[in-house]
């Protein structure tokens, strides 16, 4: 029996993962892969004009829980939760992201990675492309064979004129019950319905691609790399 595929989806901020790829790894567990998530950020201090930890102890907690749940209701394994400071990626020196990176991939040794456009209007965005991309370089020993970037609402689109241009669509119409279940986990991040950032807004991203391709719901990305 072959070996089942290992993924990991390395984001920056919690809710990312799902907006990002929700669907198409749950399509991808039930076919039998298994998945595991890497998140950067602890996605809540960038609201302040400065940066305290402390005072946001609380709420960082809370969406760390937010997070497993999220995760466990589309089958990934286990969700790793960094503290990366929140939108502000670009004040560490990229060596040590990178690092983080390469650690959590030594331990999983994935054979695909899902992570962020390189062109995305948020910097973290940006930034953990570019540790992705430095981690995976092409060695003799490297297991990850596939790269794909996915778009995250109202970051990919918002990054004018530095359009999302997929070329990889997956049908997501057995699964896309499951991304927005998992998106209602976080409650403290979702916006209201006429947001991209929305469960209706989600939904409609995912049917907007089913119709470009003939389908009823579809995950778009675009192919970083592949190695056969």
């Amino acid at each position: 029996m072959a070996e089942k595929k290992r993924i990991l989806v390395v984001a920056a901020h919690p809710d990312d993962e799902i907006l990002g790829c929700g669907a198409t790894i749950a399509r991808m567990i039930k076919e039998g892969c298994e998945a595991h998530t890497l998140i950067l950020g602890e996605g809540v201090t960038s609201r302040d004009e400065q940066r305290d930890a402390d005072s946001r102890k609380a709420e960082i907690e809370e969406l760390k829980g937010h997070v497993h749940k999220a995760n466990k209701i589309i089958g990934v394994e286990d969700a790793i939760l960094k503290d990366l400071p929140d939108n502000r990626f670009d004040s560490l020196p990229l060596l040590d992201i990178v690092k983080i990176v390469e650690e959590v991939k030594k331990d999983i040794r994935p054979d695909i990675i899902f992570t962020h456009y390189q062109n995305d209007l948020n910097v973290d965005h940006q930034i953990t492309y570019r540790a992705v991309i430095t981690a995976t370089r092409p060695m003799t020993d490297e297991t990850v064979k596939e790269i794909y970037s996915f778009e995250v609402a109202s970051s990919t689109e918002w990054n004018y004129p530095l359009t999302f241009s997929p070329d990889v669509f997956i049908d997501v119409s057995e699964t896309i019950d499951l991304k927005l279940k998992s998106l209602e986990q976080y409650i403290t991040e979702m916006k209201d319905s006429d947001h991209p950032r929305s469960l209706k807004g989600a939904e409609h991203r995912a049917k907007s691609w089913g119709i470009k391709t003939g389908l009823p719901y579809v995950e778009a990305f675009k192919l970083v790399r592949i190695i056969r």
